[in-house]
């Protein structure tokens, strides 16, 4: 026998007309075997388990197209405004590869604080690209997510020796290798019996991978009907290496060896010939990457903490791009991001009429479905998966209820979250997660880090500690009397 659940009288539904997101008012939504099977009002079929939606908004689950969720969040309190001015202040070259899970219990710890903040924040798809640990995909799965994994490689890793320089250190076979253990876990992925979980093929950045690699494993994505993702005009750096090899842009060079398409996902699309930064000589990328069909994943809060925006994030929605949005970076909180990429596009775009919130919500939601190549996420309709979170509508800063999309957005965040389902099952309940104790893995999280700082001084090529290269923010002191 099939159960039915349904939520009634809710008053404000955010459904999916087939062009654009909606609102309905007291209406009713029903699923069942994980997938929607009502939007509208006065629902009159079976039912198994029923719901009051009086005070609630419901919405589509938001989809996070690009994490390292095995990470960032040990860097928290560490890499909110460090400096690398040889760099152009990016954080890529001298500070990532020095503040990084020491361990595999590390990565565990920051991938379970990952995933609850990212289901608190109302995301029920995310894609996190990591490096494959034993436990990666059923720690995935166990979280309750929908998840797809994206195992990292490349054919050579940065380093600096001098803090302005940047050297590679190729090794083509070790990438050939990383590539061949991707396979392994997408297959894994892809079989998993949660059947939450899928794959993506994802080389890691334009600069530390081979043509052959990029060629290699675009064909496989290919071949797979899988997305393909890689970093790419990501820092003026990396610009200026591709210049220096190729005479091209990074996202002419992509272009023009095949790999940029539509099933191609693009993090994070920021130092385009056109960027100020870089007074290039061409305005070409914006129509390469129209063009091409492919996805920018715009992940703003890691890149304005150090000054650094996308230009501008509603420019590149006019001229025809698809923009999803992932977090990256800590907190992995969805709506936070939103709120962060409306605020530096009007900022940087000199204008509220750059970017509109709906268009914001669109590229947490269809827009990242487009990208997944998934036409069933992102969307409350008949036939999608019943991914779907509800909003508290009676909360202090949901309240006056006139706008309630805005205000969340706006205003209250994860705050006003109460319940999060994917595929139909409950995964945050009131305010709180279903499938971990989120505490305890915060506090392993903070031993994590602790084994992390110990080992700076080995990994920085000016053997500097964790407060030479974050210093504290306030000096500590014995006593102010």
């Amino acid at each position: 026998m099939t159960d039915t659940t349904v939520i009634r009288n809710i008053a404000w539904l955010v459904a999916w007309d087939g062009t654009s997101h909606v609102y309905l008012r007291d209406a009713d939504l029903a699923f069942e075997n994980g997938a929607v099977t009502f939007v509208g009002k006065g629902y009159q079929g079976p039912v198994t388990t029923e719901g009051d939606g009086r005070n609630r908004m419901v919405m589509p689950g938001l989809i996070d197209i690009h994490t390292h969720a095995q990470s960032e969040t040990l860097r928290k309190g560490i890499t909110d405004e460090t400096h690398s001015p040889g760099f152009w202040h990016s954080s890529l070259y001298e500070h990532l590869p020095v503040f990084e899970p020491t361990d595999v219990e590390g990565n565990a710890a920051c991938l379970s604080v990952s995933l609850g903040e990212l289901l608190l924040s109302g995301v029920t798809t995310m894609v996190d690209l990591s490096g494959p640990f034993d436990g990666w995909l059923d720690a995935l799965a166990g979280s309750g997510i929908r998840a797809v994994a994206a195992p990292f490689f490349r054919d050579a890793r940065w380093f600096t020796r001098d803090g302005h320089k940047l050297d590679y250190d190729w090794n083509l076979e070790g990438g050939r290798k990383g590539f061949e253990k991707a396979q392994r876990v997408i297959d894994l992925a892809q079989q998993h019996p949660s059947g939450r979980l899928s794959g993506m093929v994802s080389p890691s950045q334009v600069d530390t991978c081979s043509e052959e690699l990029l060629r290699d494993t675009h064909a496989y994505a290919t071949e797979r009907n899988l997305p393909w993702t890689i970093h790419a005009a990501q820092s003026v750096t990396e610009f200026l290496e591709m210049q220096r090899r190729h005479g091209k842009t990074p996202m002419e060079w992509l272009a023009d060896i095949g790999v940029l398409d539509e099933r191609s996902i693009i993090a994070h699309c920021i130092f385009f010939d056109h960027h100020p930064w870089l007074h290039w000589t061409s305005h070409k990328d914006l129509d390469r990457m129209r063009d091409s069909g492919a996805t920018v994943a715009h992940c703003p809060t890691v890149f304005t903490r150090r000054g650094i925006t996308l230009r501008t994030l509603g420019g590149y929605i006019r001229h025809g791009i698809n923009v999803g949005l992932g977090t990256d970076t800590y907190p992995h909180n969805m709506l936070d991001e939103m709120r962060t990429a409306a605020v530096a596009a009007r900022v940087i775009g000199e204008s509220v009429a750059d970017l509109t919130y709906a268009e914001v919500f669109h590229a947490a939601t269809i827009a990242g479905a487009k990208a997944l190549r998934r036409d069933d996420l992102g969307r409350l309709s008949v036939g999608a998966r019943a991914d779907f979170v509800c909003v508290d509508l009676k909360h202090p800063a949901m309240m006056p209820v006139r706008e309630p999309m805005r205000s969340l957005l706006v205003v209250a965040g994860e705050r006003a979250v109460r319940d999060v389902y994917v595929d139909g099952d409950r995964v945050v309940a009131d305010g709180k997660l279903l499938t971990m104790d989120l505490q305890a893995e915060l506090e392993r999280l903070e031993e994590a880090q602790k084994r992390m700082m110990k080992t700076v001084p080995q990994r920085d090529w000016n053997g500097r500690t964790v407060d030479q290269m974050a210093p504290m923010m306030l000096e500590t002191v014995e006593s102010v009397n």
